[in-house]
Formats: structure tokens, C-alpha cells, sequence
């Protein structure tokens, strides 16, 4: 049996980690939260289908991290989807510029989730 795809996640609020721990589970999608740059590079290397980034996350520098990630060989391939608040203008396109392959208002991404990480679990 093929392993489920794996989501690597990057954030700290509860509401959140809630929300996608459980979208992740009807999307058939392994998950695994972490809460700094070193752990995200690290697990970043087992090619997970999606990687989801907090870009209001205050314990990484989600710019800096999005593009180590993107400038990495092994793991520049891998999709980044971040969410932050949707009057954050600048920050959405600061992080577009690094490489974040969607940028979603925190709404937009709650509501659009169960369809990302459905496509995700479909991709290969």
C-alpha cells in the first residue's frame, strides 16, 4: 500500500492547527506541525505534497524561510501554500516574490482548504 501524502505545516495557532489536522484527515493526508526554521528545512527533505507556512508565524521569518526552501534543490519543487490577513497587501506580495506558490487570506484559506489539500493528495 502506498504511504499517504505527507502536509508539513508551520504555525502555531490552535484554531488553525485544528482546522487543517482535520481537513488533512478526511483528505487522507499524513501531517506534521513545526515551529521552527530548522525543523521545516529538515522534514522539508522528505518531499512532503504541500508544505503550509503562517506568514504572521513570529518564531520563523517566513519570507527568509520560503526562499531557503525555493533556492534548495531537494525542495524547491514543493509546493507552498501561506495565509495571512487579508489586509496585508504588501506581506502577500513580498511573499509571491519569494517563491510561495499561494498566497491566501486567512478566511479564503480556511473556507478553500479542503479543496487544496485535496489536490494535493491527488498530485503526485
Amino acid at each position: 500500500m502506498l504511504e499517504p501524502k505527507k502536509i508539513l505545516a508551520v504555525l502555531e495557532d490552535l484554531f488553525f492547527t485544528v482546522k487543517i489536522n482535520e481537513s488533512a484527515k478526511r483528505a487522507g493526508m499524513g501531517i506534521t506541525f513545526v515551529k521552527s526554521e530548522h525543523d521545516v528545512l529538515e522534514q522539508a527533505k522528505h518531499k512532503p505534497a504541500l508544505i503550509i507556512v503562517d506568514l504572521n508565524f513570529h518564531n520563523v521569518d517566513p519570507l527568509k524561510l520560503i526562499r531557503k526552501l525555493k533556492s534548495d534543490e531537494h525542495t524547491k519543487g514543493i509546493n507552498l501554500v501561506g495565509y495571512l490577513s487579508h489586509i496585508q497587501g504588501e506581506l502577500k506580495q513580498q511573499a509571491q516574490e519569494a517563491g510561495c506558490n499561494m498566497v491566501l487570506a486567512r478566511s479564503a484559506f480556511s473556507q478553500n482548504l479542503p479543496q487544496i489539500l485535496k489536490r494535493h493528495a491527488a498530485s503526485s
